[in-house]
């Protein structure tokens, strides 16, 4: 199966039953900058790579407000067998705006915000909300 969707059916998953915590094997560069613009974005508390090698992990501590996930769906929209690539104009706001879409671009994995405010399209990789 694709890597990207099993880090983020984990995160689905463990927000559907309040998990403070996951792991996310094996280690990339690319989940973790997936990563990293969730923790940007205030969607999650804190990111950690763990090990080394084979063994080498990512450790997710997921957000929580009064018991409720901050997060409440990550649908991946980019899959292995087709990707989805969007120009500027046609970015469109996730969830009228409560939502955001992560894009893969020239300038790295940025918010579709950025991407609109840069004037830029790339590949979308996720939508969150």
């Amino acid at each position: 199966m694709d890597p990207i969707a099993d880090m983020i059916s984990s995160i689905n998953n463990a927000n559907a039953v309040a998990k403070k915590q996951i792991a996310i094997y094996p280690y990339s560069d690319f989940k973790y900058s997936i990563l990293e613009v969730l923790k940007n974005q205030g969607i999650i508390e804190e990111i950690e790579k763990k090990g080394r090698l084979s063994t080498k992990r990512i450790m997710v501590n997921l957000k929580y407000n009064d018991g409720k996930p901050v997060l409440t769906k990550i649908k991946l929209i980019s899959k292995q067998g087709q990707r989805i690539y969007k120009q500027v104009k046609e970015i469109k706001k996730v969830k009228s705006g409560h939502g955001f879409a992560i894009i893969s671009s020239s300038k790295g994995l940025i918010t579709d915000k950025d991407a609109r405010k840069m004037k830029i399209g790339g590949e979308v990789i996720c939508e969150i909300w």
